[in-house]
């Protein structure tokens, strides 16, 4: 009888004490709400590493520096054989300033007589700069009416200032310096040793830094006009880059038109400072990346560019490995077939009927991936883009003959990185605008396939600033 007490006891003290199944649930359930809270912001926080990573490593002063080196690197030079490519060599000049005679040794390095058989001609084309010294006789008078007083000038002088500013560098050398500092990307100190170095003209970096204000001040009729051009152009593509004025973040714009390119230099990066290009109303073609400010342009049709949008496919697939890349695996090939359809229709393959019907069954098809479900972050956010550029993807496809990229605005702004990555930036407003305006003078000349140093000559010696004719033809 002693013993059922106890066991009575024992079985009210297990039962009070124990826990429940649904007690247990309820803990594992909160620690493994926990566990994926946290490594919920161990993966956030992994991701935001890895593009800062993939940042610095795009910002890196030359492509060589860019990670670890291939382990199997393609062999350098030219291939063999017929995958050689094409063969080039010099042509003949058809006039020749000097004839040097290579005649035969004595004798052979054997010690025999040596007897002539033919003569081959071989040219060289070399340079020879040099110095030259104009000193310009200038008369002055006074008038017998007014009692003003009057001086001559000559076609070939830059300006008509005398006593301690009567020794000034030429048109032509300031001309290169311009072409060295503003498109070559070198600054003011190389500039001046190339001008030492090449051609024995000795000068200051301040002296090249004030004739190239007063250039650009001169200048500024010819920019207005191009200015003019953009705004009227039928198409405009559009890009931006980082700058520095005064050590200060500022961005560097462009627009490169039909006929002309157009720079600009403002310490913003919206609407407001690309609109100074192209004009608050432009309503032709803006080929651009995704920056959502140029979408503001509401009157202008639109063509978003697909390389970006490629590479940052490419770079997801990366990310995410073969498991997770179904999604930008598959708008990778949209647009890949976009850009195939495109050069179908140039060949001829595919008519304008087909290239409309075409053109719609590619636009499903990126609707039908749009509508998927997203489980990665990265990839909800490439697809929140698309919809926001779906009517932007293939205007070129409607349009044909449009570009489908930006490359001509990102070729015009790698002068910009190159000068930015030597010497930094601006120091001053002034310099930044000096710097937009022959940038769009030089840029524009070589757009037009025109030599830019007869311009820049033809500039300096006007005595009174006016517009360059650099669309029409020649100076």
């Amino acid at each position: 009888m002693p013993s059922a007490p106890t066991r009575c006891a024992s079985r009210s003290s297990s039962g009070s004490n124990a826990p429940t199944s649904s007690t247990t649930g309820t803990r594992e359930n909160k620690q493994l709400r926990d566990e994926n809270e946290r490594l919920r912001r161990e993966n956030e926080r992994l991701r935001g590493e890895l593009d800062k990573a993939t940042r610095a490593a795009k910002r890196q002063a030359a492509p060589f520096s860019r990670g670890e080196p291939k382990r199997k690197p393609r062999k350098p030079g030219r291939r063999r054989g017929s995958k050689y490519g094409r063969r080039f060599q010099r042509t003949r000049p058809s006039t020749v300033d000097e004839v040097k005679a290579a005649l035969l040794p004595e004798r052979c390095d054997c010690g025999g007589c040596l007897k002539w058989e033919r003569t081959e001609s071989q040219y060289q084309e070399d340079i020879e700069c040099r110095t030259v010294t104009r000193r310009f006789e200038i008369a002055i008078g006074r008038c017998q009416a007014c009692w003003k007083r009057v001086q001559g000038r000559h076609r070939e002088q830059t300006s008509d200032a005398l006593g301690a500013a009567a020794v000034q560098i030429g048109p032509r050398a300031l001309g290169l310096a311009a072409v060295m500092t503003k498109q070559m990307g070198l600054s003011l100190d190389n500039a001046r040793q190339m001008l030492a170095l090449g051609c024995g003209l000795t000068v200051n970096r301040s002296t090249l830094c004030r004739a190239l204000l007063r250039m650009s001040g001169k200048a500024e009729p010819t920019y207005e006009d191009l200015l003019n051009r953009a705004r009227s152009s039928r198409v405009n593509s559009m890009d931006e880059t980082g700058w520095r004025v005064g050590g200060r973040s500022h961005w560097a714009h462009v627009a490169v038109g039909e006929q002309s390119t157009v720079y600009t230099i403002r310490a913003g990066r919206g609407y407001a400072e690309a609109a100074e290009l192209a004009g608050k109303d432009y309503g032709g073609f803006v080929v651009r990346d995704g920056w959502a400010p140029y979408r503001k342009f509401q009157q202008a049709f639109h063509q978003s560019c697909l390389a970006h949008l490629l590479r940052r496919c490419r770079e997801l697939e990366e990310q995410t490995g073969a498991g997770g890349a179904d999604f930008p695996r598959a708008v990778k090939g949209v647009l890949q077939q976009a850009l195939k359809l495109r050069d179908r229709h140039g060949r001829g393959e595919v008519g304008e009927a087909g290239l409309a019907i075409a053109t719609g069954r590619v636009e499903a098809k990126l609707d039908r991936l749009l509508a998927w479900p997203y489980a990665d972050q990265e990839h909800r956010k490439l697809a929140l883009h698309l919809e926001k550029e779906r009517m932007h993807l293939f205007t070129f496809l409607r349009c044909p003959g449009l570009a489908a990229t930006n490359h001509e605005a990102e070729r015009a702004l790698r002068g910009l990185v190159i000068a930015r990555k030597v010497w930094g930036g601006s120091r001053t407003v002034r310099g930044a605008r000096t710097q937009s305006v022959l940038m769009s003078v030089l840029r524009t000349c070589r757009q037009q396939e025109q030599a830019a140093l007869p311009h820049l000559i033809r500039l300096q010696q006007m005595r009174q600033p006016g517009a360059l004719d650099l669309i029409g033809g020649s100076p």
